[in-house]
């Protein structure tokens, strides 16, 4: 047997195992899901648990069904989704490009670094009767909650990963005459590329944190406001139906970013 036939058949074993691995984590993901509902559904049966206040899966079902039978979810969740992307996309988007500036310049950075700290510290939601009145009772105000949850982090963990850089990659291409645009774009940036994806993975939850943060305080359509409504009416299931909801749609935009985490290793 020779080296490659012995690397060839190493190969296929850590791929074997691999895919066990993955089968068996999925595996495993779907029994602590499945047992999660079924023992939930079994305090409930047996009244271990007061249905009333923390609902049952078969009382969610039946909201659920009432839900899609009335028209009215569709809606709620294209309105909740639709302001909660806006507000992913914009907070990343711009979030990266301010910490590209205050990389940039070095004592832009040492000035704003201050702001940017205490801006982070403060309680998004102390800033909610400001944000209403300048963009509204709206679905503006509402992105613009979810902006404001997220960017702030989205600019330091951009700009520490800017900065972390190999300080002698950087004094190399200086020495071959590399302009400063040609760091960023050749070396920096893709240094970033796990902290970036990092990042994304982090502002999926956020953005729904502020959205729904939002809709708490302004919205009359989507998730929240079904669970603002549901809790104010008592109606309990309505409420965990919604919940529910919004860890699917969280779990989607995951998956969605997931995805592009693939697509970017593989280049």
């Amino acid at each position: 047997m020779n080296k490659r036939e012995i690397v060839s058949d190493a190969r296929k074993e850590y791929l074997k195992n691999q895919k066990h691995r993955k089968i068996f984590v999925i595996s495993m993901r779907i029994l602590i899901f499945v047992l999660f509902f079924a023992i939930w559904q079994l305090l409930a049966s047996l009244n271990v648990i007061n249905v009333f206040v923390f609902s049952s899966p078969i009382k969610i079902i039946q909201t659920l069904g009432d839900l899609v039978a009335s028209g009215n979810l569709f809606y709620h969740i294209y309105i909740t989704f639709m302001e909660a992307f806006v507000g992913f996309v914009i907070a990343t988007a711009l979030g990266f490009l301010i910490a590209i500036l205050l990389w940039w310049n070095d004592r832009l950075r040492e000035i704003l670094e201050p702001y940017i700290i205490i801006l982070n510290s403060l309680p998004k939601i102390a800033l909610g009767p400001i944000i209403i009145i300048w963009f509204g009772a709206g679905t503006n105000a509402i992105i613009v909650m979810a902006i404001l949850i997220m960017i702030i982090i989205t600019i330091i963990s951009q700009m520490n990963a800017f900065l972390a850089c190999d300080k002698d990659k950087i004094l190399l291409m200086q020495s071959m005459g590399a302009s400063k645009f040609q760091i960023l774009t050749k070396l920096i940036i893709p240094h970033a590329k796990d902290e970036f994806l990092s990042v994304l993975k982090i502002n999926v939850g956020m953005t729904w944190v502020g959205t729904i943060m939002g809709e708490y305080l302004v919205s009359k359509a989507g998730l929240g406001y079904l669970i603002v409504y549901g809790s104010q009416v008592f109606k309990l299931d309505l409420v965990m139906t919604s919940v529910l909801i919004l860890c699917l749609l969280a779990g989607v935009m995951y998956g969605m970013v997931c995805l592009l985490e693939k697509l970017l290793n593989k280049k």
